[in-house]
């Protein structure tokens, strides 16, 4: 007979190890903006004008899924039949894909900016002794093209994961545990997961990391910064509120406006982690 100590399993650290982000919405592209205007111009193309409420709502997803998705979408579906004359077909989600990606290559360098406040706050996290990682539901190609930007504007994380690198992407957990793997950091319960989408935060939660979901820039307000600036505090607010719950729904932890806030909610999980609380 063994006889174990009574502790079980060895100490967990006393603090978060990593912090994984999202890209659009999150780091960069305030408001992401790149790719719903991208799958606007895609489905125009093709004769059906999708509203971006529709192309919003599978946003975190990888983007041929997010397609399929919207095809899918009852309302999308009568248009597609009004303008064709059939119904959608499988093979139509593919075709839709390679138009969006090259219409993206367009524009997701411009629109691609750092969200301000994003090259502090990872420098602070990193004073921290965290490791950052990073995901999206972009291509590789894609990926490529924005990270060369944010590395010149000052942001440039240890890890990047795109749809291509991980299969089923999120809602699934396993992007955030490609990310941990490429880190070597675990458990998974010393681990932030930080995303502007449902779908994002459902996958960190699904992971069993601390989930923060960004309120502001990201997908669930969905408005440039100079739009978002532009309105009224009252409509700002309800705008707000709306997307806090969404995010919440999906399970959050915290909600932040933008990532120049993510400091202070790393000092509260560590905090927590200290005194044994699990997420």
């Amino acid at each position: 007979m063994i006889e174990l100590s009574s502790k079980g399993w060895p100490d967990k650290p006393d603090g978060l190890l990593a912090v994984i982000l999202d890209w659009a919405g999150t780091t960069v592209d305030f408001g992401s903006r790149a790719p719903v205007e991208a799958l606007l111009a895609t489905f125009h193309r093709v004769g059906v004008d999708l509203t971006e409420v529709e192309a919003r709502q599978s946003m975190g997803k990888a983007k041929l899924q997010h397609i399929r998705d919207l095809l899918a979408l009852p309302s999308v579906a009568e248009k597609w039949a009004a303008v064709h004359g059939r119904s959608i077909e499988e093979t139509d989600a593919d075709t839709l894909y390679e138009a969006f990606l090259e219409r993206q290559h367009a524009s997701v360098v411009e629109r691609s900016t750092v969200i301000q406040g994003c090259p502090e706050a990872v420098r602070a996290c990193r004073q921290c002794g965290l490791r950052i990682g990073s995901s999206t539901g972009y291509s590789r190609s894609l990926l490529t093209a924005v990270a060369e930007r944010a590395k010149s504007e000052g942001y440039e994380p240890d890890v990047m994961l795109c749809a291509e690198d991980v299969s089923p992407g999120r809602p699934a957990p396993w992007l955030c545990f490609e990310n941990a793997r490429h880190l070597d950091v675990y458990p998974m319960s010393c681990v932030l997961k930080v995303d502007d989408t449902p779908v994002g935060i459902t996958a960190g939660r699904n992971a069993g990391a601390w989930t923060v979901g960004v309120v502001a820039s990201g997908n669930e307000v969905g408005l440039s910064y100079e739009n978002y600036e532009g309105l009224s505090q009252e409509l700002r607010a309800s705008m707000l509120d709306e997307a806090r719950s969404r995010l919440a729904s999906a399970g959050a932890h915290y909600l932040i406006d933008t990532i120049a806030d993510l400091p202070t909610v790393v000092a509260r999980v560590n905090h927590r982690i200290a005194h044994r609380e699990m997420p």
